[in-house]
């Protein structure tokens, strides 16, 4: 089983990818030894334009290598802090390049990082939007992590909320590694017809 960690973070010194990275660990202490890490810090990937859908030399040397790489992953946990009320631009420019075959029906995990006490709209956002093309299938469950300055340090908790957002965390990927053994059934089943219907509704 693979599994992609998505880091939609800017910034150099992120408390996202510090999240992400104690998300990789705990991964693999579950038992997934396969597990891409995709950092978004300092922006590497361009803004879409349309030379993706025309083979364009740019797209083809900076994107084909990511995809591949996503497109081995059953399932994906999607790491947004929350800036403004938002996700960051770099986090809905990388939807914008899944396309339809990327994502398509593998389950996908929300994190939501907030300095403080936010959080809650990134969820919503990629609840309501990121979906649409790429087929993501956000399991019920998210985490957000406030006051995240304070969490997640070394490998013993800190504090009681500390504790709780460890063991919430831990119950989080162990249901999505559960939600993928059964999307990939869905994938396999010959019913996905993405040719047809490349586009949400």
């Amino acid at each position: 089983m693979k599994i992609a960690v998505i880091c939609g973070s800017h910034r150099r010194e992120a408390e996202s990818l510090r999240v992400a990275r104690y998300v990789v660990r705990q991964l693999n202490e579950l038992g997934v030894d396969d597990v891409y890490l995709l950092a978004l810090t300092n922006n590497p990937l361009p803004l879409w334009d349309e030379g993706i859908w025309e083979d364009d030399p740019k797209w083809h040397e900076l994107w084909r290598p990511i995809a591949a790489q996503l497109r081995s992953a059953e399932g994906l946990v999607i790491i947004s802090p929350e800036w403004s009320g938002m996700v960051p631009s770099g986090l809905k420019n990388f939807f914008l390049l899944c396309g339809k075959d990327v994502l398509a029906h593998k389950p996908g995990l929300i994190i939501s990082v907030s300095a403080s006490l936010g959080g809650a709209y990134p969820v919503a956002e990629l609840r309501m939007s990121s979906y649409k093309n790429t087929r993501i299938c956000y399991i019920p469950d998210h985490m957000i992590i406030r006051n995240v300055g304070q969490m997640l340090h070394g490998d013993s908790p800190q504090s009681q909320e500390d504790a709780a957002v460890r063991d919430r965390l831990r119950y989080c990927l162990v249901v999505l590694l559960e939600y993928t053994k059964a999307l990939r059934l869905v994938r396999q089943s010959g019913v996905i017809d993405l040719d047809t219907f490349p586009y949400g509704l």
